[in-house]
C-alpha cells in the first residue's frame, strides 16, 4: 500500500476536553482527530500512529449559542498521543482483524473566574482489541468499539481535569472512498455513538451523543489538499442524581469545518489540520489544530 492508513479503526486518541465549572457539554473524544483514509486498514503489520493535538477556546455557550463563561475564560489543552495498532493475519467474515491502544500525554490549562488552574499527566486510555476492516476495490469500511477507561487524573473540585471519571463506551462505522495507488479525489466519515458511565465522584451522568467526522479532498501525489469538520450532537440528557439537569439536559451541540494539508514523505504520511468551531452549543468554542505522522516498526 503506497501510504499507511491514518484511519484504521477511525478512532481518536482518549482525549478528555477541559471541564469549565460543569460536566455538561464535555465528552471523551476529541472531536475532529480522524480525517483521510479513515476505514482503510494497512497491510498486516505493528504501527505507531503519532497525534500533536492543541484545543484553545475563549468562550463557553449556552444553548442558543451565547457566551455565558466569565470574561477571563480561557482553556487550553496540549496533547501527545501515540496510538500502536497491530493488523493481524487473521480473517473474520471476510474482514482484516486489527488491535490498538491509545495513551495520551496530556497538559491543560484552565483560567475562569480569577482562577486557573494547570495539570500534566497520562489522560483516559482507549483500548480496542477488536477491530474490523473491509476493503471492496476503492471502498474501505470499518465496525468497531472503543472502550475509554478512565485513568487520567481526576478530582471533583478542581478546574482543570485530564481524566473524566468515567468510562465510555462508543461504537464507530468508518468509511473511505479513494485510490490507493494514485492520485484522486476521497471521501471519508466516521460515524460514533457515545454510552457513558456514572461518575462516582458527583453521581453526574452525561448523555448519549452521536458526532461524526468528516473530509473530502484531492490527492495531487504526494501532496493531499482538503477540507475537514465535524458535528457532534448530544442526544439523551446530562442527569444528576438521576434528574435531569437544568430545562434542556444540558445537550450539547458543536460543529467545525477547516482545511487540511498531507504531505506523502516516502513511506510516512505527514497531516496538518486546522477546524474551527462555527457554532457550539452548552460547550466552549474554539479551534482544534492537529499535527499526525504514521511509521511502521
Amino acid at each position: 500500500m503506497k501510504m499507511l492508513a491514518w484511519g484504521l479503526a477511525g478512532i481518536a486518541a482518549s482525549l478528555a476536553t477541559p471541564s469549565v465549572a460543569s460536566e455538561g457539554g464535555k465528552s471523551a473524544y476529541p472531536n475532529g482527530a480522524e480525517a483521510l483514509t479513515i476505514a482503510a486498514l494497512p497491510p498486516p503489520g505493528t504501527y505507531l500512529l503519532d497525534y500533536q493535538y492543541y484545543y484553545t477556546a475563549d468562550r463557553l455557550n449556552d444553548r442558543d449559542g451565547n457566551n455565558v463563561g466569565p470574561p477571563d475564560l480561557s482553556v487550553d489543552a496540549v496533547a501527545n498521543i501515540p496510538r500502536f495498532v497491530h493488523v493481524t493475519n487473521t480473517k473474520i467474515l471476510g474482514a482484516a482483524l486489527a488491535m490498538q491502544v491509545f495513551v495520551p500525554v496530556v497538559n491543560v490549562n484552565v483560567r475562569a473566574g480569577g482562577s486557573r488552574q494547570n495539570k500534566f499527566g497520562i489522560g483516559d486510555l482507549i483500548v480496542n482489541p477488536f477491530v474490523l476492516g473491509w476493503n471492496r476495490k476503492n471502498t474501505f469500511f470499518v465496525l468497531t468499539m472503543d472502550t475509554f477507561v478512565p485513568t487520567g487524573r481526576y478530582k471533583r473540585t478542581d478546574l482543570a481535569n485530564i481524566g473524566n471519571n468515567y468510562w465510555t463506551f462508543e461504537p464507530v462505522f468508518a468509511v473511505s472512498h479513494f485510490n490507493p495507488a494514485g492520485s484522486g479525489p476521497e471521501v471519508s466519515a466516521k460515524f460514533m455513538y457515545d454510552f457513558n458511565t456514572k461518575n462516582t465522584a458527583t453521581q453526574y451522568r452525561s448523555g448519549q451523543a452521536a458526532h461524526v467526522d468528516f473530509a473530502a479532498s484531492y490527492n495531487f501525489n504526494p501532496i493531499t489538499i482538503g477540507v475537514t469538520g465535524y458535528y457532534f450532537k448530544q442526544t439523551t440528557d446530562d442527569k444528576l442524581n438521576g434528574v435531569k439537569v437544568g430545562t434542556d439536559g444540558y445537550r450539547g451541540e458543536v460543529f467545525a469545518l477547516g482545511p487540511l494539508v498531507r504531505y506523502q514523505a516516502g513511506k510516512v504520511p505527514i497531516v496538518a489540520q486546522w477546524q474551527h468551531e462555527l457554532s457550539a452549543s452548552n460547550r466552549t468554542q474554539g479551534n482544534s489544530f492537529w499535527l499526525k505522522a504514521a511509521f511502521r516498526f
